[in-house]
């Protein structure tokens, strides 16, 4: 809990800048418009219908959307700004529908009455409709603010620091501690801001000017430290971390630990960690050089970059072509293969598997039509499995996509038949699984490598030669134990990675 614990400071701060700054961008926006829908009534359908499509897009969706986007920009595509958009323009809806709806319930009488003592428009709105309408349009603001808190922890996978680090990260390597944390802290944080709002808004209704003061004393110093906090490193004269990617599963976590230590101690170069990147979003990433390093497999950029087939591709010609790809395309290189292949793989209770016979994935296919399979998000729409189905023409009764750490838990408890596993993982032991042979070749050679951007090459030749050195340090049990030591026996990935650097030796 200790080691959670510290990091509490750095994940909400970045958590509050990200919640503060949306919310105060939704609120110029949204009060703004919703003032003149009330105004020029043919403007209400068009804009609360717009507001209306950008609520209906799942929130981690309308993150994602923000990368490959503000890559054609050529804006920085990960991190804060995708993350800031997303949450501003979700948080609109709340705020501007109960804007119109305010003003719009104000009684008829009052505003012919207002009209009468020789008001102006302006007076009218100033002096009678917002005054009246403000308990409905700080409910939407409360909304919003208690939405914006809650879907700022989904900025994790598009490269943002937040709270989501530690729910991301704790549910991947079962790190309950870690999960526990980031909701607490989550949920206190959504409590404060609410209560600010709340004290305001009843500060001005009941004229107490204490309580009005006392919330915007408050509120304008958050929003200063926020502000310092975010431009702080604008200022600084430290030099710029080499930037470590990883995606959203334990052996990235611990990998990416691995290449941090190593560069620091090879090289003394501050390095830092963005985690739980969704697979897409890592390798843009690199290409824009927004991260410097991650660790992808050679499968992977084969199926989905090169768009090859995976079934009879051999290892030196995947490899061979995908470095040839990678360089000639988005000047990214592979410095280093690290030794190890982590497939997917087909995977059966071993106890099932012996009853039904099962040792190759042929096996199944007379058996397919009452059998469930668990996969990761991402399986059950890559090429991998396309070829799995189509190779050996199966069909299944049931497809089930689940988080990768919960497929384990699920095929354990009978939940389901089989699973998409990989097979690195240490739990394909713990939970007593049998791998079947993929007898017919649909499934791509997937050797670990480093990839590293152009701008890396070029400026920090001294991190390349020590990622060299890598090269084939890892081998299949090593990193099975690694991962087994993570998910099973609940060490911190940056302690597994640290042990394993003390292996390779001065």
């Amino acid at each position: 809990m200790s080691e959670q614990l510290a990091l509490l400071p750095g994940y909400l701060t970045a958590h509050l800048q990200l919640t503060l700054l949306a919310l105060l961008c939704s609120a110029a926006l949204s009060l703004p418009l919703g003032i003149a829908v009330t105004r020029v009534r043919w403007l209400e359908q068009p804009v609360l219908g717009l507001a209306g499509v950008i609520q209906t897009v799942p929130s981690l969706a309308l993150l994602a959307v923000m990368v490959p986007l503000l890559a054609s920009m050529r804006l920085r595509s990960i991190g804060f700004l995708p993350a800031f958009i997303g949450l501003t323009l979700y948080a609109v809806l709340p705020i501007l529908r109960n804007t119109v709806t305010g003003i719009a319930g104000v009684d008829p009488a009052l505003r012919e009455a207002a009209r009468g003592v020789g008001m102006t428009s302006r007076q009218q709105l100033w002096r009678v409709e917002l005054p009246l309408a403000l308990p409905v349009i700080v409910a939407g603001l409360r909304t919003a603010t208690v939405w914006t808190v809650g879907l700022a922890t989904l900025s994790t996978p598009v490269g943002a620091t937040s709270l989501g680090n530690y729910i991301f990260s704790g549910l991947q390597t079962r790190n309950h501690a870690a999960v526990l944390v980031g909701c607490v802290a989550s949920a206190g944080l959504a409590m404060v801001l609410d209560g600010l709002v709340r004290t305001a808004e009843v500060g001005l209704l009941t004229r107490r000017r204490r309580l009005v003061g006392a919330a915007a004393t408050l509120t304008v110093g958050l929003y200063l430290y926020a502000a310092v906090t975010l431009a702080a490193p604008l200022f600084s004269n430290a030099a710029r971390p080499v930037m470590i990617g990883a995606k959203g599963f334990t052996e990235q976590y611990i990998l990416a630990s691995v290449l941090e230590q190593w560069i620091g101690r090879e090289t003394g170069r501050a390095a830092a960690q963005m985690q739980s990147l969704g697979s897409t979003v890592a390798f843009d990433a690199l290409a824009a050089g927004d991260i410097d390093i991650y660790v992808d497999y050679s499968g992977t950029l084969w199926a989905h970059l090169l768009g090859r087939a995976t079934v009879g591709g051999d290892r030196a010609t995947v490899l061979a072509e995908v470095g040839t790809f990678l360089a000639d395309q988005h000047d990214i290189q592979i410095v280093a293969t690290l030794g190890f292949e982590n497939a997917y793989a087909v995977a059966a209770r071993a106890a099932d598997a012996e009853t039904m016979g099962l040792t190759r994935i042929s096996d199944l296919i007379p058996l397919g039509p009452t059998l469930s399979m668990g996969g990761d998000f991402e399986f059950f729409s890559r090429p991998e499995w396309v070829s799995i189905r189509d190779a050996y023409g199966l069909a299944l009764s049931e497809q089930r996509t689940m988080d990768a750490a919960l497929m384990y838990e699920a095929i354990a408890e009978g939940a389901v038949d089989l699973i998409s596993a990989y097979t690195t993982d240490g739990r394909i032991s713990a939970y007593d699984l049998r791998v079947l042979e993929d007898d017919r070749g649909a499934i791509p050679p997937y050797d670990a490598v480093v990839l590293v951007s152009g701008r890396l090459m070029r400026e920090w030749p001294d991190v390349v030669a020590a990622l060299r050195r890598l090269d084939g340090a890892i081998d299949l049990e090593s990193m099975r134990a690694m991962n087994l030591r993570v998910d099973v026996e609940g060490i911190d990935p940056s302690t597994v990675a640290a042990a394993f650097i003390a292996t390779l030796g001065p």
